[in-house]
């Protein structure tokens, strides 16, 4: 079921402006995760199944121990997944 209105096509438009973010890929990764929060939360996007899915994997990929720095294969593992969210924005 695909949200529509104002407020689902702004959220659509900046998770993808996040996900196509210069910078490093956990950095965006996780202000896509927090803006995505915000969206659910505010009811301009509706979780699917997918996205469940997508962001726990995502969740997964950014853990990390105190002081451990994150990069290599979870850098990977982001962009990875965050294309996946991306594709999946439609239906959200």
């Amino acid at each position: 079921m695909t949200t529509e209105g104002a407020a689902a096509a702004a959220a659509r438009a900046e998770v993808r402006d996040l996900i196509a973010a210069k910078g490093h890929a956990v950095d965006n990764a996780r202000a896509v995760v927090a803006r995505l929060d915000a969206a659910f939360a505010a009811g301009d996007l509706v979780r699917t199944a997918s996205m469940d899915l997508y962001l726990g994997d995502l969740a997964r990929a950014l853990e990390q121990d105190d002081g451990e720095k994150l990069g290599g294969k979870s850098a990977e593992a982001a962009r990875f997944i965050l294309r996946a969210i991306d594709r999946e924005l439609d239906q959200a």
